[in-house]
């Protein structure tokens, strides 16, 4: 079973991402993010699933919903590291792993 780490970015996203829909949208499309969230990271916890590998070594990428995309990389062979909860429609020039 592997471990999940957070680091400082990933958490800032999470939650802002939580609060934004909240506030624009509604607390069952929170939940359901949250709901997502939850599930992907139980398929990484199991450790039989990586997502799409990115053109930055050791980063792999999974589609929570069609507006947010998890960023991730494997500290060691049982750890992962989430890096960040990147909504789709910022520019990704602007993404800092």
């Amino acid at each position: 079973m592997n471990t999940i780490i957070w680091n400082k970015y990933s958490k800032v996203d999470y939650y802002k991402n939580i609060d934004y829909l909240l506030e624009h949208w509604s607390e069952k499309v929170a939940q359901k993010f949250i709901d997502d969230v939850k599930h992907v990271l139980l398929l990484l916890k199991k450790g039989n699933v990586n997502f799409r590998e990115t053109n930055i070594q050791n980063i792999y990428c999974c589609v929570i919903n069609k507006h947010i995309t998890l960023f991730y990389r494997y500290k060691d062979v049982d750890t992962i590291e989430l890096l960040r909860f990147w909504n789709t429609n910022h520019n990704p020039k602007k993404l800092k792993i």
